[in-house]
């Protein structure tokens, strides 16, 4: 397995666009959504939500065969997951 760095930022700026409708033509139940500047802000950060540091340790492990699979942990995340996924769909 190779890892090396494709992130491309993603720079286009999120713009607020009027809705298709008109209010009139809006249901009475509909929602609107709009983004604040600060989410705008974030997702057109230029730096990716990564640490580097240790993405360059983890491939000099990998690179020399110190990097070690912990199996059991792995699956306990998994099920984890599998269960609080479960919890929510219950929830909601």
């Amino acid at each position: 397995m190779k890892i090396d760095n494709t992130y491309k930022p993603v720079t286009a700026p999120i713009t607020n666009r009027p809705a298709a409708r008109s209010p009139q033509e809006a249901s009475p139940n509909a929602e609107s959504v709009s983004l604040s500047q600060l989410a705008g802000t974030i997702q057109g950060a230029d730096k990716p939500p990564v640490n580097a540091a240790r993405i360059q340790e983890i491939k000099d492990a990998i690179s020399q065969g110190r990097f070690k699979v912990n199996p059991e942990a792995i699956a306990d995340g998994l099920i984890q997951s599998a269960r609080d996924l479960l919890d929510s769909q219950r929830k909601a």
